[in-house]
Formats: structure tokens, C-alpha cells, sequence
């Protein structure tokens, strides 16, 4: 996704001149172009995300679009209060894009792991937040996102699904509804597996790119069944149970640090987070009904 994200923001800035890049000494290479065409609307700040933050929303304020970008749990829970007091109270627009979602640094530990980002984050006032899940939604909602006036939260991951779904800003799609009892609900590079798991099961399958505004409409349409939240990240699953008369199961994140190393997907293997993991749950759940 890292890669959209740079030809995204080339497209945008050949004709915008007021959007800014704001580095933590990552993606700094991938960014050479930007720097060499705008060499006065790139800043690499070095390991000091607070600072990014800040300097973000300065430049908001002085009528810019600024991308401040370096890995999830830095740029999150390292510098909440300042995405909360520097651009969200001050009503200040920005887009904070971070990359290495969930375990995509699975090798390194807890220190790079982010699963509590989209839930924290919109908890703030006036916070957008978004988890694309391919690079077309990627490239989609940054287009239509990047110079609202909101702060907005784009979570990148280097492992994005395949699957083409139609892509609106706040709207979630239904990928399958079969008039099941049971709906899976799931959300960003996940669906890839969250399909394979359920393709030939009695459910219903409905999929979030939008976390906040989660689409209240979508998910009040499937609230008399019952519904399975299967996400590898905290937020999407607190988004639908703000929604009245639901009932819930979730499968994913657990309770507890993760202390697998190796490759993303040897830690959804360990979680139960691949197909087959899935997989089991959702049947399991099928057969108690």
C-alpha cells in the first residue's frame, strides 16, 4: 500500500500545491520524487512522531493539506495527545498515514505491533478513521478524504487483499447476503482470508473499509441476526456495539500480548486469524445456533 500512497500523492500534488509530506524517517526513499519535485513541501523530522503531529497541524492551520507518516504505534499511541489536542481540538485537518497495520511487523515484537490504533483514535472528537484494505480503496479514499478539514486516519498495511469491492467513504459493502442468520463482519486486509473462510458457509459477509463514521445503516440492517466481528485490530468491533439491539461474538484480537514471532501470517495462524482458524469459529458458532 506504501507504494499507492506515494503515486496517489504525486498524482494529488502535481495539481494541489498545498500538500505537504511529513516523515519520521520512514518511507524517506520511497519519497525521493516527492522531494526532489517539491523540495519545499517535504520534511523529514526524524524519530520524533509528537513533533510530526505538531508541525502537521501547524501547517493545517496556515491553509495546507499536510501527510504526516512513520509506523502505526508511534504515530498512534506514542502522539495521541497530540492528534487530540493539536489538530482534533483545534479543528485542524491533516492526514496521519501510518504504515506496518496490525502484525505486518510481525518479527519485531510488541514494541511495532498496533492493534489498539483505530480504537483509540476514534474515540476523538471530529476524528476520521480509515482502514483500507486494498491499494483501490487506498487510493479512492485518499482522494476523496485528503483535504476535508477533518483530521483523518489512514492505516496502511504491506499486505492488502485482492478482491474488488465498490469504495465510498463511510460505506460499508455487503459482499454476501443469503438471508442467513448469522452475518460475518470484518474490515480492512482481513476480508481476504474472512472470504475464503466463509465462502461455502450459510452466512451473510459484510465488509468495513470506514471505521468512523462505521455505517450505522448497514449494520441496522442485519441487526436481527446474529453477527460474528472478525478483525485483527481492536475498533471495528467497538463501532457496532454503539448500535442498539445487536448481538455479538468476537473473534480475533485476545486479552493478552502476542508473543509469536516470525511472519504475519504465522501470528494470524496463531490467533486463528487464517482461513482455517476462521474457519472453525464461524462453524463452531453455526452449529450452537
Amino acid at each position: 500500500m506504501r507504494k499507492q500512497f506515494k503515486d496517489t500523492l504525486m498524482d494529488l500534488s502535481l495539481h494541489d500545491d498545498r500538500t505537504v509530506m511529513i516523515l519520521g524517517d520512514v518511507s524517506v526513499y520511497l519519497f525521493n520524487e516527492f522531494k526532489e519535485k517539491y523540495p519545499n513541501r517535504f520534511y523529514n523530522m526524524g524519530i520524533s512522531e509528537n513533533t510530526l503531529v505538531s508541525v502537521g497541524a501547524g501547517l493545517s492551520a496556515q491553509g495546507f493539506h499536510p501527510f504526516v507518516h512513520t509506523i502505526a504505534p508511534f504515530i498512534t499511541e506514542r502522539s495521541y495527545e497530540q492528534i487530540k489536542l493539536d489538530m482534533c481540538y483545534n479543528r485542524f485537518g491533516g492526514n496521519v498515514v501510518s504504515c506496518g497495520a496490525s502484525f505486518d511487523y510481525a518479527w519485531d515484537g510488541a514494541t511495532h505491533h498496533a492493534y489498539t490504533d483505530l480504537a483509540i483514535l476514534r474515540l476523538l472528537p471530529g476524528m476520521e478513521v480509515i482502514q483500507p484494505g486494498s491499494t483501490k480503496e487506498l487510493d479512492i479514499l485518499l482522494r476523496s478524504q485528503y483535504k476535508n478539514g477533518n483530521p483523518t486516519y489512514f492505516r496502511l498495511s504491506d499486505h492488502p487483499h485482492k478482491i474488488d469491492v465498490p469504495t465510498e467513504f463511510g460505506k460499508g459493502v455487503v459482499i454476501k447476503d443469503s438471508g442467513a442468520e448469522l452475518t460475518v463482519m470484518t474490515a480492512g486486509p482481513l476480508l481476504g482470508n474472512v472470504l475464503d473462510a466463509c465462502r461455502e458457509l450459510p452466512v451473510n459477509l459484510v465488509y468495513f473499509h470506514t471505521i468512523k463514521p462505521i455505517d450505522t445503516e448497514l449494520i441496522h440492517r442485519f441487526r436481527t441476526t446474529r453477527i460474528i466481528v472478525v478483525h485483527d485490530a481492536f475498533g471495528l468491533k467497538e463501532a457496532i456495539c454503539e448500535m442498539p439491539e445487536v448481538r455479538i461474538v468476537f473473534h480475533g484480537i485476545r486479552d493478552a500480548f502476542c508473543g509469536c514471532y516470525g511472519t504475519l501470517q504465522d501470528i494470524r495462524r496463531s490467533l486463528g486469524l487464517d482461513p482455517a482458524g476462521i474457519r472453525e469459529f464461524v462453524a463452531k458458532v453455526l452449529r450452537r445456533q
